[in-house]
């Protein structure tokens, strides 16, 4: 593994979605070295190279073997196999941190690297990735689940911190919740926009979205403060 005197890591990224190249150029962009990123489609391809332009594109056993940290943002429904797979391999190295993005999973489904001694992290942003480099300014207003064994929690908050988002703890078992959670917002607020918006185109309305956006942000902010109430009444949400 590549060792950095001054305590930065070594960073590979595994997947080049919305997600992976900006996570890595926040934490590039707090010291850390990015050794290697994994890009299948051209799409990725072209996306790490926007982002990350310096940063070499490399088979992920590669990855892996080039990294102190590697960080995993695939779908969900491709973590677990490509965890367990890369642990037959025999590709994880004692002491590696692992840290994957899902909001779906805590650290469990890491456990065949863990097996293997590596750290297991679990850090999820709670936002809506667009892929392109407004997002790392947006990171500064997010909150970053972090889920992890006691003893190295505090190393998944520092690396929310360097991301530039705000930690907060989600315990293993709060983690199905969380997730839902996470999903019912996005595919609430996605479903309201096109309904509002397709509405609007119907009877004329050039650029409709601009006419509900300030509708829906402030919509949403006083919903937020009606949910504030609730909490200040007992009602804690995912603690309870």
């Amino acid at each position: 593994m590549n060792q950095q005197r001054d305590g930065r890591l070594g960073i590979g990224i595994i997947g080049a979605g919305k997600v992976g190249p900006i996570l890595g150029a926040a934490l590039a962009g707090a010291g850390h070295a990015l050794v290697g990123i994994s890009a299948i489609s051209e799409e990725s391809k072209e996306r790490a190279q926007a982002i990350l332009p310096d940063v070499p594109v490399l088979e992920v056993p590669r990855i892996v073997e080039l990294s102190e940290l590697v960080l995993i943002a695939v779908p969900d429904e491709e973590l677990p196999d490509l965890v367990n797979g890369l642990a037959v391999a025999g590709v994880w190295q004692p002491g590696q941190i692992v840290l994957h993005t899902s909001a779906a999973y805590g650290v469990e489904v890491l456990h065949p690297a863990v097996l293997a001694g590596v750290i297991p992290l679990a850090l999820h942003p709670a936002m809506a990735f667009t892929g392109t480099s407004m997002d790392i300014a947006r990171l500064a207003d997010c909150y970053i689940a972090v889920t992890a064994p006691a003893p190295v929690l505090p190393i998944g908050q520092a690396l929310a911190v360097e991301m530039g988002g705000e930690p907060v703890v989600i315990s293993e078992a709060q983690r199905p919740q969380y997730a839902e959670a996470i999903a019912t917002a996005s595919q609430f607020s996605a479903a309201i926009v096109d309904q509002a918006t397709n509405l609007l185109g119907e009877i004329g309305i050039e650029n409709p979205g601009r006419i509900v956006a300030p509708l829906i942000r402030s919509a949403v902010d006083n919903a937020l403060g009606q949910a504030g109430d609730a909490s200040r009444l007992g009602f804690t949400g995912l603690d309870d």
